[in-house]
């Protein structure tokens, strides 16, 4: 009797399906909540009504994990190449000793603790719920998504943990500035927790260049644009329906502008 064919064996079918995968491929306008099961299911029955999603694009997209793939696994800046494998759970994207989890930049803080500010906004516009779906839909785009390091504490959860933090992507992005000029930040511990991983970019500018995150800081590289006033305070989150709606603004900009250096890069 003979062996199956390697061709036949389950791993074979992905490895070849990873190979397939070309960057020229990726559509920059996709919606990773049309392949993310029943995300859309009873939206708005969840979180006490303020909406979630019944499952996590950046855990259940397969799209999404694909496009990290193909555009994540290229030469480094200290010159290694990471040539990513994808796999599943806390194995999501793999490279040598290196465990890779997908996080949203963007964010609308529907938090229940801010549900008063959320229902100002509400009053202020003529369909909030639609105007939240709009902005989901545009902000879940490769543009509003990276990867890093995945473990217990890591960057995904601290920064939307820490109070002073709050999930806002431009402090985020400030503390990783920081470490690399071996400033403090509310993150310098977990960024240095994960200083193998940061020692891939050499520096801030090399961490900005392979991310495609130029539009998030000054032409020289020494400046994050903060989208808000509120910079390191206690719950930084906005205080007026104007400043919600300039930060929402912000993220989408921010994801266009991004989505269209990503298309040129794969196109090149």
């Amino acid at each position: 009797m003979h062996a199956p064919s390697i061709e036949t064996w389950p791993i074979a079918g992905m490895l070849r399906e990873q190979r397939m995968f070309k960057k020229d491929n990726i559509d920059v306008s996709f919606d990773f909540t049309t392949d993310t099961p029943e995300y859309w299911d009873g939206f708005w029955d969840r979180n006490n009504g303020l909406g979630a999603g019944g499952n996590d694009p950046d855990a259940l997209s397969k799209t999404l994990q694909k496009y990290h793939q193909a555009l994540w696994s290229k030469e480094l800046p200290n010159g290694e190449v990471m040539e990513l494998a994808i796999g599943k759970g806390s194995s999501y994207l793999t490279w040598k000793d290196f465990r890779f989890g997908s996080d949203s930049i963007t964010a609308s803080f529907r938090y229940n603790k801010y549900r008063d500010m959320l229902q100002q906004v509400e009053r202020a516009l003529p369909n909030y719920k639609s105007f939240i779906e709009s902005f989901l839909r545009e902000a879940c785009t490769i543009g509003g998504t990276i990867i890093f390091p995945k473990r217990m504490g890591g960057i995904n959860q601290s920064r939307g943990w820490n109070p002073y933090i709050k999930d806002r992507w431009d402090l985020t992005l400030e503390c990783i500035r920081r470490y690399y000029c071996g400033q403090e930040s509310p993150l310098s511990d977990v960024l240095q927790d994960d200083k193998k991983f940061f020692d891939l970019f050499v520096d801030f500018k090399g961490y900005v260049d392979f991310f495609y995150l130029q539009d998030c800081v000054s032409s020289d590289y020494r400046e994050v644009k903060i989208w808000l006033d509120e910079d390191f305070s206690y719950h930084p989150l906005p205080k007026t329906v104007d400043s919600y709606l300039g930060w929402i603004n912000s993220n989408l900009d921010f994801v266009r502008n991004r989505n269209e250096r990503i298309r040129k890069a794969c196109q090149s």
